[in-house]
């Protein structure tokens, strides 16, 4: 069974890293995250927090569409072309070609995250003017370690980028020692988008098994914008909405999974709230977000498995 998953996974990641569209918004993550260095630039010796607020921002936001464009258009594009019609005719079963489509979705997300994360990371190393060449010498380094890796693996090309941003998240992690909390900042909230991600794509998955990839995005979009306003939404005033719009607040608000929790505020980040730790608060998010994504897959198995395709 594993082996079955595993080679569904990274047949999907393989299709996704090929997609322009991703390359796409990947370079839209990386100007924005570039964009903050001119915002910062107006302030006034805070430059290094907005790099790493607007960064963080950007790699939640862009993360996001990513996951959604993925979930909603990757199952249904085998669906359309009828190349899945043949590899469940196998021994793959349904739920283990879902498990398989959301893991490999996963897996590019995570090293989406890893890049722009690293870039952010970088930019923040070179604000602090500690170890400038030794910075710009380890990314040139790692860019020309990226290029002869595409160059000399023709055949598995894409997947030296998964190995590769990891390690370039973590070079620019350690060379960023000198920034203070502002690379905590980042790197929690890189973790933290990731466990969003992973509910955002287990929502999609469930609208993409029975429906197209436009109503899936909006669906999996909705579902995104109520988990963000939960805490609003659980608690309008009825005195200026009405009984029945505070009603249905409260009802989105308990059902739909609370969003929030993966963009705290930056003292709870930083280890400032005494009540909270960030590692216990992190570890409880991610909790609940693989509580979340069992139950959603596993809805979406059940849904997907009950499809007929004649």
């Amino acid at each position: 069974m594993l082996s079955r998953v595993f080679a569904i996974a990274m047949n999907t990641y393989r299709e996704a890293v090929r997609a322009r569209i991703l390359i796409g918004l990947l370079a839209l993550a990386l100007a924005a995250s570039t964009y903050s260095l001119v915002i910062a630039a107006m302030s006034v010796r805070q430059e290094m927090r907005i790099v790493a607020d607007i960064g963080a921002g950007s790699i939640s936001l862009f993360a996001v569409a990513v996951s959604i464009f993925l979930g909603a258009s990757s199952l249904y594009r085998e669906l359309e072309f009828k190349t899945v019609f043949p590899i469940l005719t196998r021994r793959l079963r349904r739920h283990e070609y879902i498990v398989g489509k959301y893991l490999g979705i996963m897996i590019t997300v995570f090293a989406f995250i890893a890049i722009d994360g690293g870039a952010v990371l970088a930019i923040l190393a070179l604000q602090a003017k500690q170890h400038v060449e030794l910075t710009i010498g380890v990314i040139v380094g790692m860019l020309a370690l990226l290029g002869v890796l595409v160059w000399r693996a023709k055949l598995t090309r894409v997947f030296v980028f998964l190995p590769w941003s990891l390690l370039f998240f973590v070079a620019m992690a350690a060379l960023a020692d000198a920034t203070g909390g502002e690379r905590q900042i980042v790197v929690y909230s890189c973790l933290l988008t990731l466990a969003e991600v992973g509910i955002i794509t287990a929502v999609a998955m469930v609208f993409s098994s029975f429906s197209s990839p436009f109503l899936t995005a909006i669906f999996t979009m909705w579902i995104f914008l109520i988990g963000r306003s939960s805490d609003t939404l659980g608690n309008l005033p009825e005195r200026i909405f009405g009984s029945a719009v505070r009603t249905t607040g409260m009802v989105l608000a308990k059902i739909v999974p609370n969003l929030n929790v993966y963009v705290p505020a930056r003292p709870l980040l930083l280890g400032q709230i005494s009540t909270t730790a960030p590692a216990l608060y992190i570890s409880h998010a991610w909790l609940n977000a693989v509580f979340y994504a069992v139950v959603l897959l596993t809805l979406s198995a059940f849904v997907f498995r009950r499809r007929d395709f004649q």
